[in-house]
């Protein structure tokens, strides 16, 4: 079983849901999140293969992947301008944690 951060459930659902108006967002990034973690490495799928498996449209996934880029929670890579691209779920508030911990900063 996937393990799912505190912060995506607590925090990261209302601000994308609730605030951005945008839950297809959401459906995208923990699907592409838990997909990650299971494969061990970015996710290489198309907008059609995501829309498929998330249950809502290839427009909804396009435009919820351009959000999530640009609210930098995702990072789109690919080799060539047609190719299949490549997504890294990115987890600010992790290292957030780290450089804390890094620093020797962490609060209690």
């Amino acid at each position: 079983m996937t393990q799912i951060d505190d912060y995506v459930i607590d925090v990261l659902m209302r601000d994308l849901v609730g605030h951005d108006r945008r839950p297809a967002c959401f459906l995208v990034y923990l699907w592409l999140s838990t997909a990650e973690v299971r494969r061990g490495e970015a996710v290489q799928v198309s907008y059609q293969e995501l829309a498929e498996c998330i249950g809502i449209s290839k427009s909804s996934v396009q435009v919820a992947v351009s959000w999530l880029t640009q609210r930098q929670l995702l990072t789109a890579e690919k080799e060539t301008v047609t190719s299949t691209p490549r997504y890294t779920v990115n987890r600010p508030w992790r290292d957030t944690v780290l450089r804390r911990e890094r620093t020797g900063a962490v609060s209690k």
